[in-house]
């Protein structure tokens, strides 16, 4: 008897013990992995709470919400659609906005430099579309090449912020690039190309 409420005791130990490491493991995971699910595949990107807390917050809180659900990849950036004397950039943009709905009023979200994250615009990277710093809500876009002039300090904005960079993509980028081959007028995708839903993994 004595025995078995021995061997009882080791067991609920180490169930205590694994579900401490998994909560533990949790609370210290580094990413996020997420699934932007549209109608020309699946994207599967990596976002960064520590680095971008404040942007991956906003980002999951409008995902769990499920306002992504039936949005859009609408706008393109490509050296064939950008002023000759400006400096260019290979992007795609979607989110929230649209020319026939009103987008829902959302918070706006503080401005995290890549000074500040450490992250920069490579190739695949989730980032923030903005006008001014701390004016971005809910339009996100994906680089389809390496943009520093994008980070802290880069000739693409005038303020010198540069955009907020929050994730990257880790898999689908051949999804990424047929989107962007996608026919287009004046920047942006005609027809627009739907996001059937983005979700946590």
């Amino acid at each position: 008897m004595k025995q078995m409420a021995t061997k009882l005791l080791g067991i609920c130990l180490l169930a205590i013990s694994l579900l401490a490491g998994c909560r533990e493991a949790n609370k210290n995971s580094d990413t996020v992995e997420i699934e932007i699910k549209t109608v020309e595949g699946t994207i599967v990107a990596e976002l960064y709470p520590k680095k971008a807390p404040a942007s991956v917050k906003a980002f999951l809180d409008i995902l769990d919400k499920g306002l992504y659900q039936r949005s859009y990849f609408y706008r393109i950036l490509s050296d064939e659609n950008q002023p000759s004397n400006a400096p260019k950039a290979e992007l795609i943009q979607g989110g929230l906005w649209s020319r026939t709905k009103i987008r829902p009023e959302l918070p706006r979200i503080p401005h995290e430099t890549t000074q500040q994250t450490g992250l920069t615009h490579s190739a695949g990277t989730l980032s923030f579309a903005r006008e001014e710093p701390g004016s971005a809500s809910s339009e996100f876009f994906i680089t389809l090449s390496d943009l520093p002039g994008f980070d802290f300090g880069g000739e693409n904005n005038a303020d010198g912020q540069g955009y907020a960079a929050f994730g990257r993509v880790i898999r689908g980028m051949e999804v990424v690039r047929k989107i962007y081959r996608k026919p287009e007028t004046d920047q942006y995708f005609d027809p627009p190309v739907m996001i059937v839903d983005i979700q946590r993994r």
